[in-house]
């Protein structure tokens, strides 16, 4: 059993790594069902059920120290990528588009939420908070709630089952759907010349950062710990409700400093995205250590809560794209940008057409400006309903 902290740090960083180098190496497809972050989290959590590591104090204080630290520099970095200058060239069309797959996502936890909370503990709004941040954006945005609601590590289990397994299943809706495109597109009167150009445009446009090197990863962690360290001294002298507390400052802080920088030179330089990565990664693992299996005993009621929420937000998306005559490649990808995030909405953009790429990964940089905001407001309406 490990007492020591840096033992717990290191078998946690060679579980992830492992995972990852595995994905990379493989290209199982067992990883296009389950992200490597998925697997992560339920690997951790098995060896934690297990006992691998006890809650000594040499170890609470490395969890408590990484995880605080490294989540406000995590959100700086995975935002560099977000410049909102790229994100308003998609046009008027395609970001109502997204912001109405956001808006009814919404309104599927609520509506969800209203009709199944009796059947969960009193917290429970905390983790379908959490997950709505998720499917409004990224498992970065997940991360940043659960820190900001002070949701139990051992509940961000039913978190990940969800976003797991029904986002697969709403993955492989989506891309079986590719091929109705023109019938769909008929039956709702859409015009796809404006999403052609925009597409065109975008790939011509497209830069190519400079390669990684070893001073812009350098800068660009130190640049994200003194993020990490000013948003936890500013938040400190923020006022506090029960809702808004000082770890939801500082998630608020850094995100508002990720949306600023990445329209400055900083966001040019190369590596932000890999280092964001690895740190959320990390957090993933060090939520997981305090986790077991144990835990999960209503494990398939939230799954079926899951694929209610899917179904009144494809539901909306659909009676939408008839009124205002929508296409089936805005609505799939802006339903994906926000459910699976800059991982999966451009392989449904590519499926169809390679030109058509760009407008995927921009909508989901959308979801990442947005996804803790709209998170944190689903969960405070989700609080209203359970009291």
């Amino acid at each position: 059993m490990i007492e020591s902290g840096f033992s717990y740090l290191a078998l946690l960083m060679t579980i992830a790594s492992l995972v990852v180098y595995t994905e990379k190496r493989t290209q199982h497809k067992l990883f296009e069902y389950l992200p490597a972050i998925v697997i992560i989290y339920f690997v951790v959590m098995l060896f934690s059920t297990f006992g691998m590591w006890q809650k000594s104090d040499s170890v609470n204080d490395t969890y408590k120290v990484l995880k605080s630290n490294l989540l406000p520099a995590m959100i700086f970095l995975m935002l560099l990528s977000a410049d909102m200058r790229e994100i308003v060239k998609l046009g008027a069309k395609m970001l109502l588009t997204f912001l109405l797959a956001s808006v009814s996502i919404a309104l599927g936890f609520m509506g969800t939420f209203a009709l199944f909370y009796t059947y969960f503990d009193a917290d429970a709004w905390k983790a379908f908070a959490a997950l709505s941040g998720s499917w409004m954006g990224g498992t970065a945005n997940m991360v940043a709630i659960q820190g900001a609601l002070n949701l139990p590590d051992s509940a961000m289990g039913y978190t990940l089952l969800i976003d797991s397994i029904d986002y697969a299943i709403w993955v492989m809706i989506l891309l079986a759907l590719v091929p109705f495109a023109k019938r769909f597109n008929l039956w709702s009167k859409a015009d796809t010349s404006l999403i052609d150009e925009v597409g065109e445009r975008l790939a011509s446009k497209e830069e190519k950062k400079a390669p990684i090197e070893f001073a812009s990863l350098f800068f660009l962690l130190g640049s994200a710990l003194l993020v990490s360290a000013l948003a936890q001294y500013c938040a400190s002298f923020l006022p506090t409700t029960s809702f808004l507390t000082t770890t939801t400052w500082v998630v608020i802080i850094a995100t508002f400093a990720g949306i600023f920088f990445a329209i400055t030179p900083l966001a040019k330089i190369s590596g932000a995205s890999e280092l964001a990565n690895i740190m959320l990664y990390l957090i993933v693992a060090l939520i997981a250590s305090r986790a077991n299996f144990a835990e999960l005993t209503q494990a398939p009621l939230y799954i079926l809560v899951g694929f209610v929420i899917l179904f009144i937000h494809g539901s909306i998306m659909v009676i939408f794209a008839k009124l205002f005559k929508i296409d089936l490649f805005s609505l799939g990808v802006a339903s994906l940008a926000n459910i699976g995030g800059v991982a999966s909405a451009p392989i449904l953009a590519s499926a169809y057409s390679k030109a058509l790429i760009p407008i995927g990964v921009l909508m989901a940089m959308m979801g990442y400006i947005i996804g803790t905001f709209s998170g944190l407001m689903v969960g405070k309406v989700l609080e209203m309903i359970s009291s």
